[in-house]
């Protein structure tokens, strides 16, 4: 199994542009999808989870995966999945092609990516809301946290640590009646 898990991430490292939410897409379908290993529930877990760990949320969430699956070995097999086709691309570039990276047409080339990139990230956040149990009150709280950060520049970190205590102190409320 090790072998799937390594060859299910190296797939996503190796064809996503766009780093780590525009991975997303694809790892849920290489491990809810295609192969099971996850459920849907499980998945938005793990997304939650690696969203409030520190680094990359393609790394995260991969090294996660495998650890749920097959405990340090699985999420090392999982995580160098993820970065062997990143490092092995970079080191490419820098050995053979640096001297091209100046070239007008490469520039335009990124350019024409970015608008790919964002609308990778754009179908990640659809698939996954389409699959959740969104109540009004997150449509409202989410509604408000995307206007807070884009509009007021309040710090993605302050949304998180705010989200969570609110999330805490509001499920010990509804608990308590």
């Amino acid at each position: 199994m090790y072998f799937e898990m390594f060859m299910a991430f190296f797939k996503v490292g190796a064809f996503t542009i766009g780093g780590g939410y525009a991975m997303l897409p694809f790892i849920q379908d290489e491990v809810v999808e295609k192969n099971g290993w996850l459920t849907t529930e499980e998945f938005l877990d793990v997304l939650a989870v690696a969203e409030v760990t520190p680094g990359p949320v393609a790394v995260n969430t991969s090294t996660y995966v495998g650890y749920k699956l097959k405990g340090v070995k699985g999420a090392i097999t999982c995580t160098l999945g993820t970065i062997l086709p990143s490092f092995l691309i970079i080191l490419l570039i820098v050995t053979s092609l640096w001297k091209y990276r100046n070239n007008p047409i490469i520039d335009k080339a990124f350019l024409g990516i970015r608008p790919a990139v964002a609308a990778l990230i754009f179908n990640a956040v659809y698939k996954l809301a389409r699959k959740m149990d969104i109540s009004k009150y997150m449509l409202v709280i989410s509604t408000i946290t995307v206007l807070a950060v884009v509009f007021i520049n309040i710090s993605p970190i302050v949304v998180i640590l705010v989200s969570a205590f609110g999330a805490i102190g509001y499920y010990k409320f509804k608990e308590n009646k």
